[in-house]
């Protein structure tokens, strides 16, 4: 075992490559670029939507709020005329991107540190640099690559966006793995 504490450097550092690797990811090599797609007649639907003035959070259309309702004609009736839609309303303007970008380092951080526990309890220092990449890299590959298949399989967002989004999991369990290969503490 290896003292928590004495992985603050690959922590903080895996942090950092995996929010310098994602930037990369969406800002250079724009591949999620396609990961949504334009609505028909975006001015009409929008002015539909602002006509409700919906605050922001998570909608379902239709809606039923019980096992009862989905059983309800009406309830069947626009579930089968369509369409069926997860929502997410975010809040006007433009995206307060400093703040997002915190989150997502915090994110990193936190998914780094369980990274750094979970290797702490498993490995000893001087394990030799494959075999940290390998156990910090998969626990890390979890964190970011597996996590977003929930979203795919409960509420529809498409399986290519899924994929890319595990590839990039992928790309920073590479990055990751690395880093704590790298700064491994030795005997």
């Amino acid at each position: 075992m290896v003292p928590l504490m004495s992985l603050w450097l690959p922590i903080l550092l895996s942090a950092v490559a995996v929010f310098v690797a994602s930037s990369l990811v969406h800002m250079a090599l724009g591949y999620h670029k396609t990961d949504y797609a334009r609505v028909p007649d975006e001015d009409r639907a929008m002015e539909a939507l602002r006509s409700h003035d919906l605050a922001p959070g998570d909608y379902l259309m239709p809606y039923a709020n019980s096992g009862a309702d989905m059983k309800d004609p009406g309830f069947l009736a626009k579930l089968n005329a369509g369409p069926r839609v997860v929502m997410t309303v975010l809040p006007r303007g433009m995206t307060p991107m400093a703040g997002l970008l915190g989150k997502w380092f915090v994110f990193n951080l936190i998914v780094s540190l369980f990274a750094a526990y979970l290797a702490s309890r498993v490995l000893a220092a001087g394990t030799p640099y494959l075999t940290v990449f390998r156990v910090a890299g998969t626990i890390v590959f979890a964190g970011y690559g597996l996590g977003v298949w929930p979203q795919a399989i409960w509420f529809g967002k498409s399986t290519t966006a899924t994929v890319k989004s595990t590839f990039d999991g992928f790309l920073y369990a590479i990055v990751s793995g690395g880093v704590f290969g790298w700064l491994w503490p030795s005997v």
